[in-house]
C-alpha cells in the first residue's frame, strides 16, 4: 500500500535538507559571528574556531544543496566528535546527557550525505547530484 505521501518525497526530502541546514547554521553563526547570541567568553578554541565554521559553512551548502553529499558527511562527523566530546561521557543515554540534539544532526546528516541534494539545489542544477 503506497502513502499518500509518496507523490511528494523528493519535495519533503528538499525541506528536510533546507531546514536542517538552515538551523545548523546558526550553531555556527553563534560560534563565529556571535549573532544571534555570542558564545561564552570561556568557551575552548576547538569549538569557536573548527567547529563553528564547519556548522556555518556546512549549514550553508546543505540548505542550498552545494557540495551536499561531503558538507552533510563532515557536518555528521562534526556532530559525532560533539557527542562524545560534549555529551556522550557523562550518562549512557543521550536524554540523560543533554546531547539528543548533537546525535540527531549527526544521523540526519549522515542520511543527507548518503542520499544526495535532490531537488532543489545546486547540485541538482548542475548535475552533480
Amino acid at each position: 500500500m503506497a502513502s499518500f505521501m509518496a507523490p511528494y518525497s523528493a519535495q519533503a526530502y528538499a525541506l528536510m535538507r533546507i531546514v536542517v541546514g538552515f538551523l545548523f547554521l546558526w550553531h555556527g553563526s553563534m560560534k563565529v559571528l556571535g549573532f544571534p547570541a555570542g558564545m561564552p567568553a570561556d568557551a575552548p578554541p576547538l569549538i569557536v574556531w573548527v567547529a563553528g565554521p564547519i556548522e556555518l559553512v556546512g549549514g550553508i551548502f546543505v540548505m542550498i544543496g552545494f557540495f551536499t553529499r561531503w558538507s552533510a558527511f563532515l557536518s555528521s562527523g562534526t556532530m559525532a566528535a560533539a557527542y562524545w566530546i560534549g555529551h556522550g561521557l557523562k550518562a549512557v543515554l543521550p536524554v540523560e546527557n543533554g546531547g539528543e540534539l548533537a546525535a540527531l544532526y549527526c544521523f540526519a546528516f549522515l542520511f543527507i550525505s548518503a542520499h544526495g541534494a535532490g531537488i532543489w539545489s545546486v547540485d541538482g542544477a548542475r548535475g552533480r547530484d
